[in-house]
């Protein structure tokens, strides 16, 4: 458990700076750079929840359900992730672009459409990630400089990549909607899960 959380925390890092390239270029250009961050993670294996959460183990071998363990596996990972985003979030502070700018007029969107509908469009998100993952172990890692573009282009939410955005938002527009942001960000979490599982729940292999 401790090698997971030490390898979601450099997922979250790689994620993280993705977005630092995404807020800095807020347009198809950031949309490509942001790939950077889930080649880094396919490339080193390393553990973040919208590429794990569609491949864990949900029954044993003898068919009972492994649900709860999944779950808390993946809370795991989720955690460690949202650390290494706070670790590159604390070092935006650093730079002179204005990075709190571009960071808040995303967190304002999410919260213009509300947590219910940013959590259904979160579930595009997921099912991208789940399929651009599954293309990479086969091989094919090309297809996340398509798919990372066009959920960040179609505006579907990634859980992590909006925890760094959300902790680089300026702190007092974070503090003045914490209680929003703390039934939102659930939400995402919840809709990403959804679509990363997506293709068990319409069309299950076995």
């Amino acid at each position: 458990m401790q090698n997971t959380f030490r390898s979601a925390i450099l997922s979250g890092v790689a994620v993280a700076i993705a977005g630092w390239g995404y807020l800095a270029f807020p347009n198809i250009i950031g949309g490509v750079l942001f790939s950077f961050g889930l080649l880094t993670v396919v490339n080193y294996k390393l553990k973040l929840y919208t590429g794990t959460a569609g491949f864990v183990q949900l029954r044993y071998d003898d068919g009972r359900s492994r649900w709860m363990k999944a779950i808390g596996e993946l809370l795991v990972i989720l955690l460690a992730n949202i650390v290494g985003c706070l670790l590159v979030s604390l070092l935006t502070r650093m730079s002179p672009l204005d990075l709190g700018a571009s960071a808040q007029k995303i967190l304002e969107s999410r919260l213009a459409i509300g947590p219910l509908r940013a959590g259904l469009l979160a579930i595009g998100c997921g099912f991208i990630m789940t399929t651009v993952v599954t293309f990479a172990r086969e091989g094919k890692p090309l297809v996340l400089l398509f798919g990372v573009p066009l959920f960040i282009n179609c505006g579907f939410p990634h859980c992590l990549a909006d925890a760094f955005y959300y902790m680089t938002v300026p702190t007092a527009y974070t503090l003045e909607h914490i209680t929003d942001v703390a039934v939102l960000y659930p939400c995402l979490v919840v809709g990403n899960f959804i679509g990363c599982n997506f293709y068990r729940f319409v069309a299950p292999k076995a």
